[in-house]
Formats: structure tokens, sequence, C-alpha cells
């Protein structure tokens, strides 16, 4: 009598648990794989995304731009110089090791021997305060220590000490040949990797003890790259595929109106502009020439036509929500008003100046510039244009071979000071301030606003500061803002949070993804 009820429940039990059992299996398609396993062997978008999988920051950004606990679970500043972070107890590793104030502390002082790293943490030290408290100071007061937490992913400092079977440092950093850190990992992330094959394949599985129970219910994410635009959206389409990133500006209607297929976008904060170099032409160091060059260009007009919408015509470098975004900055096209200043200069029959841009770094970025021109031979600039890969592009820019460049920029920091360090500061070769200032544009009185608001803690203070750089750049003319890309995804109707786990850093946080 008492066996057929557990014959009927274990019956029961088989009929049911296939579906229960079944594991939920994201199948990812990015343009490129991380180019690693060490997360500090690149400072880019793929090794960030590689990141937040099998690592997790001490603080990270919400959607709106907030700061939102990860391992730090609060924090309080302790002076101008000092910033407190409280972890969560009982945090695992991959390797089952407990984090520490300690891994932070060595974590920290190995982005400082990072090549890509250690000029965002120059003057930053740690100290561990107890076994869950640690102290990050800077060398000066800086008023983005906490923006900064976020590219902190403690790693496992016992798993990463010592020698490998080669014997070699197990904390190498090592970009292009074998080192135990590209091959192994020991995160507190969602995901372990079970398998890489560079640029065929990663699969990774669910850490079974992350520390976050609340967190998204994808079992494995089998990561492909795909590069080419037209076969990553097809394999969307076709169903063989969950999620897409990036979407080419050409298929968001295609993928809009597919029955199995949803787009996503969002407003981005990386700003496409031209510089105009002041030091190669004197022209352009006539201030009503440099406005008539913003005044001449419609952006407007390229968000809608080439754009397809798909951007924001921009005014200035910072986007909205920035500390530094003025919203009385707004873009000026005005064609008759840029004539009269040509006029006003002397400059009424125009002249003619060389321009390069990449064709395949930005969004469109080939036709953008081939809009430009025509729009600058209204006001008798007459322009002669090269476009090239960005493989080939930058050597180029850095050399300053023509009279007008472009250039895209997405601040490290999220924040507008970076769009000023390396955009506008007057070039400076020993501090590295205005590297990629090729307008060689210089006004003493934004640098000196720029590393003043560096320095400052008082938030309020610093964004009047920053909003009055912009100010400054915007009256002067400094340089051409066109538009800041909009970021795109697209993914199976399946995943039901998809629009949630996406933000402006362009790494969307999967470990929160939940799939029906």
């Amino acid at each position: 009598m008492r066996r057929f009820p557990l014959l009927l429940l274990a019956a029961m039990l088989l009929a049911v648990s296939p579906a229960m059992a079944a594991p939920k299996v994201l199948r990812l398609a990015l343009d490129a794989d991380p180019v690693s396993m060490d997360p500090h062997v690149q400072l880019s978008g793929g090794m960030l995304q590689y990141s937040h999988l099998v690592f997790d920051p001490l603080v990270r950004w919400t959607q709106d731009m907030q700061f939102e606990p990860r391992l730090a679970e609060k924090w309080e500043r302790i002076d101008d110089l000092t910033m407190r972070f409280h972890l969560r107890h009982g945090v695992k590793f991959h390797s089952g090791n407990e984090l520490t104030a300690e891994d932070v502390v060595w974590t920290l002082n190995r982005l400082l021997r990072s090549t890509d790293f250690k000029g965002l943490f120059d003057g930053f030290s740690a100290k561990a305060v107890d076994k869950y408290t640690v102290d990050i100071s800077t060398r000066e007061p800086y008023g983005l220590l906490l923006n900064m937490a976020t590219y902190i992913f403690p790693m496992d400092s016992k798993f990463y000490t010592g020698t490998d079977e080669k014997g070699k440092p197990k904390d190498a950093i090592v970009k292009t040949d074998w080192s135990f850190a590209n091959e192994h990992e020991s995160g507190t992330g969602p995901f372990t990797v079970a398998l890489r094959e560079p640029g065929q394949k990663w699969i990774l599985k669910r850490f079974a003890d992350y520390w976050d129970k609340n967190s998204g219910n994808i079992d494995e994410i089998i990561l492909t790259p795909i590069p080419e635009d037209a076969t990553r959206v097809a394999a969307l389409l076709a169903g063989d595929v969950d999620f897409i990133s990036p979407v080419p500006p050409q298929d968001y209607d295609r993928i809009d109106n597919a029955k199995d297929a949803k787009l996503i976008t969002m407003d981005g904060t990386r700003v496409i502009t031209l510089q105009a170099n002041m030091k190669r032409r004197p022209e352009f160091q006539d201030v009503r020439v440099r406005t008539a060059l913003n005044l001449a260009i419609n952006n407007e007009g390229i968000v809608k036509r080439i754009m397809k919408g798909r951007a924001k015509a921009a005014g200035q470098n910072s986007p909205e929500g920035y500390a530094g975004h003025n919203p009385a900055l707004t873009p000026r096209y005005d064609l008759e008003k840029a004539k009269a200043l040509m006029k006003e200069a002397g400059y009424e029959k125009g002249f003619t100046v060389s321009m390069i841009a990449p064709n395949n770094r930005y969004v469109n970025d080939e036709k953008i510039a081939e809009a430009v021109v025509g729009m600058l031979a209204k006001i008798g600039i007459k322009v002669e244009l090269k476009t090239m890969p960005k493989a080939q592009y930058w050597d180029q820019f850095d050399a300053q071979v023509a009279d007008i460049q472009m250039i895209g920029w997405h601040s490290d920091t999220e924040d507008s000071a970076n769009f000023f360090e390396y955009l506008n500061m007057c070039p400076n070769k020993e501090t590295g301030k205005g590297q990629y200032n090729s307008a060689n544009y210089c006004n003493p009185k934004v640098d000196e606003l720029t590393m003043a608001a560096n320095k400052e803690t008082d938030l309020e203070k610093r964004a009047k500061m920053l909003q009055e750089v912009e100010t400054i750049l915007y009256n002067d003319a400094a340089f051409i803002p066109l538009h800041w890309q909009m970021l795109s995804w697209a993914c199976s109707p399946k995943l039901k949070n998809a629009d949630k786990i996406v933000n402006v850093m362009n790494f969307p946080y999967f470990g929160d993804l939940i799939m029906e």
C-alpha cells in the first residue's frame, strides 16, 4: 500500500522534470568577442562587457546614470582624498575563496601596472581597514572617485598569486602572449568561463554560488562573434541567436517590423565631432570662421536623413545627464548667418581645405563626412575629403594630416571633464592633456576650470564649473559637434527584460536577464 503512492509520485516527477530542468540558454551574438580572460589586459567596451559577465564591480551605473551597490553595499566619503567602501559579507570567487578588502587592494595595485588602466588610476591607492572595509584614496581631491569605482572589478588575489606551470607570475599582464590570467579566471560574477575558442565561441555557465540571488535566470550563455552586420541581423531574424549587438541603422525598421524580434534603442553618450586645425590654417584662428563652420552644418538634417532619426543632434560635448550638460547650448544651423560671418571675416569667396574621416568606425561616418562637404560648399569652403578604414585612420589623425578631422568620443568616466581633458584642453605631450585635440585649440581658462573641477568634491559646484567650460567652448566655436550616436540592440521576444539590462555604457547586464 505504501509503494503505490511513491511510484506514482516518481512517475509524475519524471513527467515534469525535463521541462523544469531545461536550462535557460542565451545565444548571444556580438560584433567581436573579448580579447582575453584577463580584465586588465585591455580597456575596451568588449572587455568591460566580459568583466560584467565574469567579475563584478564595487559599484555600477544604473540606466538613469545613478550609482548602484554591487560588491560594495555602501560607501561614504571620509575626507577630500578618501572614500570608504563596505564590502558584502560572504561573497565567493569562482575558486571558492572569499572576497575580502585585501582583494580590492591587490586589484587596484594591479590596475596601476596595466598599460591601459594606469592612466585612469594614477594617484590612486587602497588600504584595507578590516576584512570587509577598504579605503580608496587619491593623491589630490578628486570628484570622480565613485565613478572610477565602476572600473574596479576585484580579482581573486589568492588565485592569481604565485607562479604558473611555466614558472611565470600568475599576476602578469600580457597583451599578446600566453599568461595565466589570459587563460584562467576567478571572479565573483554571475558566470564562469566553461569554454573559450577565440574568434569562434565562448560558453559561460551560471555560477552556482553567485551572491546575488535576485538576479536573472540565464543558466548558460553561448557567445558567438559575428563581425558582419548583415550576418548578425540575419541570424537573429532566422532564430539562430537570441540577442545581437550592435544593430546597423539600416536594419532598424526591418527588425522593428519583424514578428519574432524586438529592437531596443537608447540615446548614447558618444559625441561625433569635427575639429578644424587652427595651427595648420590661419583662417580657423578667426572665431567668426569657426562659428560659420558650425552654422553651416545642419546637425538636425544629418540626424534625420542619414541617421534616420537614430541619433540626437548636439551643440556641445556633454549629453543630457552629464554634469556639464548645458541645455542652453543647442545646435545652431543658420546658413545665412554663416555666409554673413564669412563675408565679415574677409572670406566671402571661401577657400579650399582638406578633410579626413574614417569609413568604418562610427555609424555612417563616411556618409556624414560627405554630407558635411556639401554643406560647407554652400559657404564657399571647398573640402577635399579622404576617408579610410579605422585601422589606417588613427595614425593619420595623430599626424594631423588634414585641416579638418573627424573624431567621436565616449567619456571613460561618464563625465564631462573627460571630453575636455582629451579633446579641448591645450595639447601637452608631457601631461597627455589635449591628446586628441587636433584643432590645436587652446584657452587657459578651459584648462584652469577643467582641472579645478576635477579637484572639486562638491558635486553642485563642480557641475557649474563644467557647464561654464561648455559655454566657453560653444562661444569660441572650439569644435563642431554633430550628434550623439544612438545605441542599439535587438533580441528575441522571449527575453522579457532585455530593455531593462541595457545602458549607455553599452555593456548589458546579462546576469540580470530573464528568459521565459
